[in-house]
């Protein structure tokens, strides 16, 4: 098994805590990676940091899925949010239903920080009027990461409360994805991106590693 599939599958285990892996029904599989096995293996991935992070929305998992897929498709949180609220959904695994009309870019924008998809943009710290910044992003991440809370962040930068809770959010989850060596991150744009190339084979070592990995993680195997 080679060092890329071993990360995936220590992703799952070090993720859930166990391991030993849930039994599936066995799909046959071709050489490309399908939509088919990109869906299951987002889904997969969604679950597992939901179980070790907790999440902070309402949406179930087949909603954080679509917010998965429309950050690797450059789709605005606002189109993201149209196309949850536009999805029928079971809503089986959410502990309340969720109102359609409760689902905008904001929460949109806190679902793809739960899974660790951040964008450029959300580190620009900006002003409505077009001023220059209040503050650098590094200097509130390093902030953050020394602990400090958002009062303290916002004496310290000499800004808003609620302009400093905004990016912390973003610095927060920079600083959980690099505890985490970004392998949540890197593991949806090895599904997402390979999902969506259509008549052509992905790398036969990254096609190799992501099926076997998908098999070690849908068997019963003792790790």
């Amino acid at each position: 098994m080679d060092e890329k599939t071993a990360e995936l599958r220590d992703l799952f285990v070090d993720a859930t805590g166990s391991e030993t892996v849930t039994e599936r029904q066995e799909a046959e599989r071709g050489t490309l990676v399908n939509r088919d096995d990109a869906s299951e293996g987002v889904r997969d991935l969604v679950a597992a940091m939901r179980e070790r992070y907790g999440f902070s929305t309402p949406l179930d998992d087949a909603a954080y899925a679509l917010v998965a897929r429309g950050r690797f498709a450059d789709e605005s949180d606002a189109a993201v949010a149209a196309a949850i609220r536009d999805e029928p959904g079971d809503r089986e695994d959410g502990d309340a239903e969720v109102d359609p009309d409760d689902i905008d870019a904001e929460t949109v924008r806190k679902a793809r920080l739960d899974l660790h998809l951040v964008r450029e943009s959300d580190r620009k710290v900006g002003t409505d009027d077009g001023a220059d910044p209040p503050f650098a992003y590094a200097d509130l991440k390093r902030l953050t990461a020394a602990g400090n809370s958002i009062v303290e962040c916002a004496e310290e930068l000499d800004a808003a409360p609620d302009t400093v809770a905004r990016y912390a959010a973003v610095a927060r989850t920079d600083i959980a994805s690099t505890r985490a060596n970004d392998r949540f991150r890197d593991a949806f744009r090895d599904l997402l991106t390979d999902a969506d190339i259509e008549g052509s084979l992905a790398s036969d070592a990254r096609e190799d590693g992501l099926r076997e990995a998908t098999e070690d993680i849908e068997t019963d195997v003792s790790l």
